[in-house]
């Protein structure tokens, strides 16, 4: 071995993989000291929120109108029904109120409410109990205010499209049952089956006639007597 390569070996064992084990342990310690961060999918505006800044009850209404406002997102942004929303669909004023209120009212909300929340440098949490000069609500409840509103916007949206589709389904077995269970309908299908049954008591009939024309007997025969 020469002194280049040993120097090369000792610069690895002694320097670059001490270095790397510091890096990745410190990597570590901070990914587990790290705070957990809560992620809104359907508001990306929202960005990453730290899970200790906010209540509970204000994280379980977010969630709320995060899976609410994401099915009304496609049931009325994908109009025509091709599983994507896109230039193709036709943008109605429903969809873009959807849109405002996940994109823009909600996390203008929550950011005032943060805000509210950070300016107590006591840590006695002033948005949580301090009422707002010339109301009776805290921060905290006038920020539930704000998200129960928008959750029961979102609820009534959810009960008419339910609504509407279920009467389309109405309206289609009633359409159905007019086509088909009709009396005038079932006549029209019975038709050939009796036009083949008379078709073939005609049939019958006349072989018998020509049977009793072409029988070489003077007499007269009687169907029975004939052999088929």
């Amino acid at each position: 071995m020469t002194q280049m390569t040993a120097m090369f070996v000792m610069f690895v064992l002694y320097g670059l993989l001490p270095a790397a084990g510091l890096y990745l342990g410190y990597r570590g310690i901070k990914k587990v000291t790290a705070p957990k961060m809560l992620e809104y999918k359907a508001m990306p505006q929202l960005g990453y929120i730290p899970e200790k800044s906010l209540p509970v009850d204000v994280k379980t209404a977010l969630d709320q109108i995060n899976t609410k406002g994401e099915k009304l997102r496609v049931m009325y942004g994908d109009t025509n029904n091709d599983g994507k929303i896109d230039d193709k669909d036709t943008v109605n004023e429903t969809y873009i109120m959807i849109q405002n209120l996940m994109d823009r009212h909600v996390p203008q909300a929550v950011a005032d409410y943060r805000r509210l929340h950070d300016l107590d440098v006591t840590d006695s949490a002033l948005a949580d109990t301090t009422k707002i000069k010339h109301s009776n609500v805290t921060g905290k409840e006038a920020l539930l205010d704000v998200l129960k509103t928008i959750n029961t916007q979102f609820d009534d949206l959810l009960n008419a499209s339910y609504h509407q589709d279920g009467q389309k389904l109405l309206a289609t077995n009633r359409y159905l049952q007019k086509r088909f269970d009709s009396p005038a309908s079932n006549t029209e299908f019975q038709k050939p089956d009796s036009n083949a049954s008379s078709n073939a008591n005609n049939n019958a009939s006349s072989d018998v006639n020509i049977q009793a024309i072409e029988s070489p007997i003077g007499e007269n025969v009687s169907a029975k007597d004939i052999k088929l």
